[in-house]
């Protein structure tokens, strides 16, 4: 086990060396421990492949991975093994956001945002990657960072410098001259242009190529245009299909997943006709997009509970007058959009926009998924099972399986009862680390 940049000292001292009372020695098949152990004593656990609650487990970890999750009454460790004992507490796998702006200020939008260098963005991804790995979100898609700042944090995660989520990330966002992912604030004597911007076929796999080159793991474009963007309508197409054709073929020749902003009904079938694997919005999907969505397998990564938060608080952070109008216009329709494609059976996956909204408060659209059709147990699978698969991490994370990376979280409760209890994690746990806990918050 490997202490997690400066915090590791601190967290050592929360192991427990000794488990209390348990009846019998495990069998070998049981844990097989073949090395330096360290196990997680679990009140009730959550299969979100079945469903089911099981009580009284204890998980084996081993070189941050899971060895085995077997009944508490087959185990008993030894006198030195390092216990984590969540006994009182329901256990989850961590979650995942698979629509996420880690580097971005939610208090710093419109004008405000021109004051931002590539220095202060870094250091904000800092910031917010601890937030929402503390708030139980232990992996996340980042789909849009200026000055590969996503890149660089993501880098400075896995190299154990900073504590944060695993993280996919897509560099630069790419879109059309004066589009949504354009820069659109000043006048023409700045030329100020968004880094992702190109036009054309080949200037856009040019651009394609150009964000593989210094790391991105996915590419993200705008397909329509958006709600906090200046002078872009949401429903309008931003790119031909022959345009988008060429983005996705280039980033899948090069194995990388496309993400699609696209609010707009129109936008939103041209980029799955193009072949994106993700959606992200879809606020005005219709019918036959919601069927193309299902013959295709896109993803639909729907973000209703933003426009909440952009209504009632944009203004305050530097949101546009015209963007809090679309705000409004669009948020109705893009919770009744969910409802649907849930209802249709279409693959809905969690996603945010964090970075809109203060980092941290991810679990809030839980209770929202929930009211506008959801299970809880659907939106917990929409942040675990289903976005692990978007970001190709199924094998990694996702459940609480053998092979999996140790990252839970628990909370007191059960969410399948009340899904808003998400939304106050008190522990957690990536690769067998213990992040967070009541003792040290």
């Amino acid at each position: 086990m490997k202490p997690e940049g400066r915090l590791g000292m601190r967290r050592w001292m929360l192991w427990v060396t000794a488990a209390l009372a348990f009846a019998t020695v495990p069998s070998a098949a049981a844990v097989a421990p073949s090395g330096d152990i360290t196990y997680i004593l679990v009140g009730a656990l959550l299969d979100v492949e079945t469903g089911n609650l099981q009580k009284d487990r204890v998980i084996a970890v081993e070189d941050e991975r899971i060895v085995s999750v077997n009944a508490v009454a087959d185990f008993k460790p030894e006198a030195s093994s390092r216990v984590i004992d969540l006994s009182r507490y329901t256990v989850l796998p961590g979650l995942i956001d698979a629509h996420t702006h880690l580097n971005a200020n939610p208090n710093l939008h419109g004008y405000r945002r021109l004051e931002v260098s590539a220095p202060r963005t870094a250091i904000y991804g800092v910031l917010g990657a601890r937030a929402t790995l503390m708030a139980g979100f232990t992996a996340v898609r980042n789909v849009g960072s200026a000055h590969y700042a996503d890149i660089a944090l993501r880098d400075a995660i896995d190299a154990g410098e900073i504590i944060g989520p695993r993280m996919k990330v897509s560099g630069p966002s790419l879109g059309m001259t004066g589009g949504h992912c354009d820069s659109n604030l000043l006048p023409p004597r700045f030329d100020d242009r968004g880094q992702g911007v190109a036009d054309g076929p080949w200037a856009i796999r040019a651009k394609v190529r150009e964000n593989i080159k210094y790391g991105a793991d996915l590419i993200k474009f705008c397909a329509t245009g958006g709600v906090l963007s200046k002078g872009t309508q949401i429903g309008a197409v931003q790119y031909t299909l022959e345009e988008m054709k060429a983005l996705v073929d280039e980033a899948h020749a090069h194995g990388r997943k496309v993400a699609a902003h696209a609010h707009g009904t129109e936008g939103i079938k041209r980029a799955i006709l193009a072949g994106v694997d993700s959606i992200e919005h879809a606020s005005l999907i219709d019918d036959e997009g919601l069927e193309l969505a299902k013959r295709n397998g896109t993803a639909l990564v729907m973000d209703i509970y933003v426009d909440d938060y952009i209504i009632n608080e944009g203004k305050r952070a530097g949101v546009l007058e015209e963007s809090l109008e679309k705000s409004r216009q669009i948020a109705t329709r893009l919770r009744e959009s969910m409802r649907r494609a849930h209802l249709s059976g279409a693959n809905v996956v969690f996603g945010t926009d964090s970075g809109v909204y203060p980092h941290g408060n991810n679990a809030i659209q839980f209770g929202y998924m929930v009211r506008f059709g959801m299970s809880p147990l659907d939106a917990i699978r929409a942040a675990t099972i289903k976005a692990a698969t978007l970001l190709d991490m199924e094998a990694d994370v996702g459940a609480i399986k053998p092979g999996r990376f140790a990252d839970v979280i628990a909370i007191s409760g059960n969410p399948l009862e009340d899904v808003t209890l998400l939304q106050d994690v008190a522990v957690v746990i990536k690769g067998g680390e213990l992040i967070k806990s009541p003792e040290f918050p």
